[in-house]
């Protein structure tokens, strides 16, 4: 009988205390074995933070398109400069030139593939 339990004489007395026992496993549990371990938790803090960027980030491009629709909507010149300059509009009686940065002739030869 003694040569059988012979490998818990090994272990350190404090770690064979049930109450260091216990807390060790819970702490095993809480942060790896449980579905709101810290692990996930630390996870979906990180993509909370990374949507709460994006979301300043989208109430500002709402805010600045609003207020674009508005000009477009109160000023005939505005309306005139935007659909020269992002449908390419023209009179009749004018030529049009499109001058494109390196940047964006790839953007729309990577459309056209």
């Amino acid at each position: 009988m003694l040569i059988r339990f012979s490998f818990i004489e090994k272990i350190p007395h404090i770690l064979r205390n049930k109450y260091v026992l216990t807390i060790i496993i819970f702490v095993v549990w809480v942060v790896l074995l449980d579905s709101n371990n810290l692990i996930t938790r630390y996870r979906d803090m990180k993509e909370m933070h990374k949507l709460e960027i994006d979301k300043e980030y989208y109430m500002k491009r709402i805010e600045e398109d609003k207020r674009k629709l508005h000009e477009l909507k109160t000023d005939n010149r505005n309306l005139e400069k935007f659909a020269r300059e992002q449908y390419h509009m023209k009179k009749p009686d004018e030529d049009l030139y499109i001058i494109l940065t390196p940047s964006e002739d790839r953007k729309i030869a990577r459309k056209n593939k």
